[in-house]
C-alpha cells in the first residue's frame, strides 16, 4: 500500500469512529441540554435549574433512588464475593464447560430470566410462606451479576503469575492463607472494578426487577418507566442526566481498575 493510503485509512478509521460515537452518545448530550430548559416541551425558553430542584424535591423518586442504591450494594458485595471465589476455582481446576456456561447467562434474555426466576421464587414460597419484596430483588441481581464478576476477575487471574502462590505454599502458607494474603491482593483491583461493573448492571435493571419485586420494593427504573408511561415529563431528563454521569463515573473508574 502508498503511503498516501496509509494515511487515509487512519482518516477514514477516524471519522467512523467519530460518527459512532456520535450515533452512541449525541442522543445522551440532548437529554442533558433539555434538562436544564425552562420549558416542559422540546422548543427552548431558556436556562433553568428548576427540573432538578423538582427531582431533589420528589419524596417518591428519592425512596425509589434510596431501594435501589440499597439493592445495588447489596447484590454487588454478595455477587463480588461469590464470583471472585468462583473465578478463583475455575482458574485453579481447568472446567471448560463450567467456564463456557457462564455466557449463557448473558446471552439469555432478561424477560426468560425474570420468568424463570418468578417461577422458582412463586414454587419455593409456597413452602416458605413469604413474599416478593426487596429480598427478591436482591437475590435476583445476585444471580445475573456473579457471571458478569466470574468473567471479569478470570480474566485477571489469568495475568496472574502462578508461581508466586506456588511460593507462598512452598514456604508453608495454607490455600487460604495463600490466597488472602499472596493472590486477592496483587487481584484486587480487577475484583474492585467486577464489584462496579456489577453495581452499574444491578441499578440500571428494570425487566428482571419488575417481575421479582414486592409492593414496597419499588426502584428508581420503575418509577422512571412509569412516569414516561404517563406522557412527557421534564423531570425524567434530569434524573437521567445525573444517573448518566454518576454510572459513567462508575465505569470509568472501573476500567481504570481493571488495567492496573
Amino acid at each position: 500500500m502508498s503511503r498516501t493510503g496509509q494515511r487515509r485509512t487512519p482518516g477514514l478509521l477516524g471519522l467512523y469512529a467519530a460518527g459512532a460515537y456520535a450515533f452512541l452518545h449525541l442522543p445522551l448530550a440532548v437529554l442533558a441540554v433539555f434538562s436544564v430548559n425552562a420549558s416542559r416541551f422540546t422548543n427552548w425558553q431558556g436556562f433553568s435549574l428548576e427540573w432538578y430542584r423538582a427531582t431533589l424535591r420528589d419524596t417518591h423518586l428519592a425512596e425509589a433512588t434510596m431501594n435501589s442504591l440499597i439493592i445495588a450494594t447489596a447484590a454487588t458485595l454478595a455477587a463480588t464475593a461469590i464470583g471472585t471465589l468462583a473465578a478463583y476455582g475455575l482458574w485453579k481446576r481447568d472446567a471448560p464447560v463450567l467456564s463456557t456456561s457462564l455466557y449463557l447467562s448473558l446471552v439469555t434474555p432478561e424477560i426468560v430470566m425474570g420468568i424463570s426466576l418468578l417461577a422458582f421464587f412463586q414454587w419455593i414460597f409456597r413452602f416458605l410462606s413469604l413474599q416478593l419484596g426487596m429480598h427478591t430483588v436482591i437475590l435476583a441481581h445476585v444471580a445475573f451479576s456473579v457471571a458478569y464478576v466470574v468473567i471479569v476477575v478470570l480474566a485477571r487471574l489469568r495475568t496472574f503469575d502462578a508461581s508466586l502462590e506456588e511460593a507462598a505454599l512452598d514456604l508453608g502458607a495454607t490455600d487460604w492463607q495463600a490466597f488472602r494474603h499472596v493472590t486477592l491482593p496483587l487481584i484486587l483491583p480487577g475484583v474492585i472494578a467486577a464489584g462496579l461493573l456489577a453495581f452499574t448492571i444491578s441499578f440500571d435493571d428494570y425487566v428482571i426487577t419488575s417481575m421479582v419485586a414486592g409492593v414496597d420494593s419499588e426502584t428508581l427504573p420503575m418509577v422512571m418507566y412509569a412516569m414516561a408511561r404517563r406522557g412527557p415529563n421534564p423531570v425524567l431528563n434530569a434524573i437521567s442526566t445525573l444517573i448518566v454521569v454518576a454510572l459513567g463515573t462508575v465505569i470509568v473508574i472501573s476500567e481504570r481498575l481493571r488495567e492496573k
